[in-house]
């Protein structure tokens, strides 16, 4: 058998919410150089990741793995 390789998009950040049924709210840290000043700038942006059984709490660092769109919101499952 040969190993399929994932092309999706696998981002690594922290739960902020686990209060919707099914769905983690992770928030995921990025360093952007400015185009101009060259200065690092810090983004963060939220993502709402599908976790069954609602496994994870406020505070774990988990990584997410992009997937098939689930809900209206929801484009990424929880992996780790």
């Amino acid at each position: 058998m040969e190993k399929k390789i994932s092309k999706k998009r696998i981002l690594h950040g922290v739960v902020t919410s686990n209060k919707m049924k099914d769905t983690a709210v992770v928030s995921v840290k990025t360093f952007k150089k400015h185009p101009r000043y060259g200065k690092y700038i810090s983004r963060t942006k939220k993502y709402k990741a599908h976790d069954a059984g609602n496994t994870k709490n406020v505070g774990d660092k988990i990584s997410i793995q992009e997937s098939r769109p689930i809900s209206k919101d929801k484009r990424f499952v929880v992996i780790k």
